[in-house]
């Protein structure tokens, strides 16, 4: 059962470890300080929803429903270049009185962002559910599938934690105008290019 559950964790760490929209976000977010504990919970929480409907054996759904991954293609590469061009108008504008602290977003708005990031990407359903449900299926018992997803799972948090929590040791960098954008234009790029590989794919 301890070699399931790490074997959970480290398939978690290797998939996740890859630079992501949702992982950008949360970085951002980390260097503001601004909702860094709810927003790592919420992509914790969403991970480990994923990843037990995987391990469970809800993964046929995609089979069952091959339009459905069509669709989140799309919808997902449509939200990433939104956000994108986003960056780019906030590098700009370069407004950055909220960035250095004369002001603050909305948890219900940012939380929101989040969501749109972990559900529009059909990526996290090829990782979450396709790939560490797919690992899962070498486990007879259910008792070894559990624990390997629990192991994921905290896998999971462990790294948005550190994510989040850990980006603050960038905020000295961070005091000026100039540093945040060229942090969007950064982000922006990120962003276009994921969904170029979101539609490439």
């Amino acid at each position: 059962m301890t070699q399931a559950f790490f074997t959970g964790f480290i398939t978690l760490m290797s998939l996740i470890l890859a630079v992501g929209a949702q992982n950008v976000f949360i970085l951002r977010q980390g260097i503001l300080r601004q909702h860094v504990l709810p927003l790592c919970l919420f992509a914790a929480a969403s991970d480990a929803l994923l990843i037990w409907t995987g391990v469970v054996g809800f993964a046929v759904v995609a089979q069952l429903a091959p339009g459905i991954a069509h669709l989140m293609t799309w919808g997902g590469a449509l939200f990433l270049g939104a956000y994108g061009a986003l960056r780019f108008r906030a590098a700009y504008l370069g407004d950055y009185r909220l960035e250095l602290g004369e002001g603050r977003q909305s948890l219900k708005k940012t939380l929101i962002t989040l969501a749109g990031f972990t559900f529009l990407n059909p990526h996290v359903y090829l990782d979450t559910i396709g790939l560490i449900g797919a690992v899962s299926a070498q486990y007879d018992a259910d008792s070894l599938r559990y624990a390997y997803a629990t192991g994921a799972s905290l896998g999971s948090l462990v790294f948005f934690c550190t994510l989040g929590f850990g980006a603050r040791l960038l905020a000295p960098i961070m005091g000026s105008s100039k540093a945040w954008r060229v942090l969007d234009i950064l982000i922006g790029l990120t962003m276009w290019a994921i969904a170029a590989v979101l539609l490439s794919s």
